[in-house]
């Protein structure tokens, strides 16, 4: 109902009949899981669906150059996914996907306030307070949110103060998850590609790249530059928008 709904808006606006649609999807889904984004597309008034990987999609979005043959990585940390793809002559050589991501983080700061504070937030102020102060190393100045939320004691509302240094506590085991799958994608990474990486470095795309000292902790741990793509969140759809234009070529 929701991409009917889509789909009728810019059809209208723009006078054309069905349109060609292209999906992001995770690079890990089941043949079952792709039939059924394909139903879902062609059900809301598609005339014909084309999937594209969404680390391919954030690569593109990125203005990488996957048509060249040297080697380029990306992290494309979304919501429930993050997808960490090497991609080389316009297809991914290695690829993997995780199911933690930015609402697994929120998720654990929901927890963490619960269990240390003993207050009920949402999962929207969860996305807020790891927007704001959400870091993935310590910070030079520790940073401080007030937070409005239930007493689990007394059922009554209560406001509290989290620090950065908290937050970066509460989604510090998710971040290490993240942390590992990228690792393990350059362990599998073909050595002649992996040279071109660590020359380019790793780009990081997804409403994930922006926690702050991310990318630091990345170059820590795998030793390379690490970049944060221009529009981190729109990149995929950004890449989705550019496969549509050139459909045959790619």
């Amino acid at each position: 109902l929701m991409l009917r709904n889509i789909m009728t808006k810019v059809c209208q606006r723009y006078s054309i009949g069905k349109p060609r649609v292209v999906v992001g999807v995770p690079s890990g889904i089941t043949e079952v899981e792709e039939r059924a984004v394909e139903e879902a597309v062609l059900y809301a008034g598609a005339k014909e669906v084309y999937l594209i990987e969404e680390p391919m999609a954030a690569a593109i979005g990125a203005n990488m150059d996957v048509a060249e043959p040297s080697g380029n990585i990306i992290v494309d940390i979304g919501g429930g996914t993050t997808e960490v793809a090497v991609i080389s002559l316009g297809g991914i050589v290695v690829s993997n996907s995780i199911r933690v991501a930015g609402d697994e983080l929120d998720e654990d700061i929901v927890n963490y306030v619960k269990r240390e504070m003993n207050l009920a937030i949402g999962n929207t102020t969860a996305e807020i307070i790891k927007t704001e102060i959400g870091c993935a190393m310590p910070l030079m100045t520790d940073l401080s949110f007030e937070v409005k939320g239930r007493d689990l004691a007394t059922g009554l509302p209560r406001t509290v103060h989290i620090s950065s240094s908290q937050v970066q506590e509460a989604m510090q085991e998710s971040i290490f998850k993240i942390v590992d799958i990228v690792k393990n994608t350059l362990e599998r990474t073909p050595p002649e590609l992996a040279s071109d990486i660590m020359e380019k470095g790793i780009v990081l795309a997804g409403g994930g790249a922006l926690i702050k000292n991310l990318d630091k902790l990345l170059s820590q741990v795998t030793g390379m530059p690490v970049l944060i793509a221009d529009n981190p969140l729109d990149c995929v759809a950004r890449g989705a928008g550019k496969t549509l234009d050139e459909i045959e070529k790619l």
